[in-house]
């Protein structure tokens, strides 16, 4: 299978001088099976030039069929859904699938997100076929050949990892999440979060021990652990109830699942092209130290990488 990136940013799209060699649009990967149709992972602002690309295909005929599976409905993971240029053809076929939210249904999501007056074209006058798939946590399902498994993240209103097997290789996608250490983030605004090493009531902290341990599951013996690193340490350490990691995260997950390749990604927005160098060169120094046997890489737009039998 061939990993693309189409946008790698966290929060907000960045365009600019400064952001030019990273990409400035926000989180949206394709997942090509061989021979199969794309499996897109998140709906940021880089999904729409992968729309612009597929229609050069055969949704540009209206005979294309797409998978979009959302990690979460944060706005930087579905802002470039309405801008998905297969869904104005006429025949095209696109499946969409999330976490089940108890009180939102997730069609009404994205209606919501084109509703008058925020956007010109409702949901309800799109020429494609859209069909909606809420999942449970822990859900396993196939796509074609592909087999997805999903579990939770620690992240403010719920994220969800996912994990793609096809093709003789394994690439597992987790972005956002915080550490599993210092806040357990559910459905309510945390407006005084507590200092990151503070003790957490039981409950809370075996909550948040389970949920790392099916991260690690999730990802055991990938070849592509794709991975929010956000934030630098002291970032996190300001801000630990926004739901993001670090690279030396990453690089403890990583360690543990027994990855072959570790891809830092969902990077802030203010950071500049030469700082995520710096923190890429950082993250491969730290994996040294430790004698990691694995592949420290950054995520950029254009990246294309080709795991298993295609290789």
């Amino acid at each position: 299978m061939k990993v693309k990136f189409w946008g790698v940013r966290g929060s907000i799209p960045v365009p600019g001088k400064t952001t030019n060699r990273y990409g400035g649009n926000t989180s949206c990967v394709e997942i090509r099976p061989r021979g199969g149709w794309p499996i897109i992972i998140d709906a940021g602002t880089g999904i729409r030039r992968l729309g612009k690309h597929l229609m050069e295909e055969r949704f540009g005929e209206g005979h294309g069929t797409a998978h979009v599976l959302i990690s979460h409905t944060h706005w930087d993971h579905i802002q470039g859904m309405p801008f998905f240029s297969p869904l104005y053809r006429r025949g095209n076929t696109m499946h969409v699938y999330a976490r089940q939210q108890q009180d939102t249904h997730l069609q009404a999501v994205f209606a919501s997100q084109t509703e008058d007056p925020y956007f010109p074209v409702p949901l309800s006058a799109l020429e494609a076929e859209v069909q909606f798939h809420e999942l449970v946590e822990g859900a396993r399902f196939t796509i074609d050949q592909t087999q997805v498994s999903c579990t939770r993240l620690n992240h403010p209103w719920v994220a969800m990892a996912y994990r793609l097997d096809c093709d003789g290789a394994a690439v597992v996608y987790c972005s956002d999440t915080a550490p599993f250490t210092d806040i357990l983030l559910e459905h309510e605004f945390i407006a005084r979060p507590p200092l990151p090493g503070q003790p957490l009531p039981q409950a809370m902290a075996d909550k948040l021990a389970q949920m790392r341990a099916n991260l690690v599951a999730l990802c055991r013996g990938a070849d592509l652990l794709v991975y929010d690193t956000q934030f630098t340490i002291d970032e996190y350490r300001q801000r630990p109830h926004w739901g993001h990691s670090t690279p030396e995260d990453a690089l403890v997950i990583a360690r543990e699942a027994g990855v072959k390749t570790l891809c830092l990604y969902h990077h802030a927005p203010m950071r500049t092209d030469e700082a995520q160098d710096a923190i890429l060169m950082a993250t491969r120094w730290s994996a040294r130290q430790h004698g990691d046997p694995f592949e420290v890489v950054a995520a950029y737009e254009g990246l294309e990488l080709t795991l298993g039998d295609d290789q």
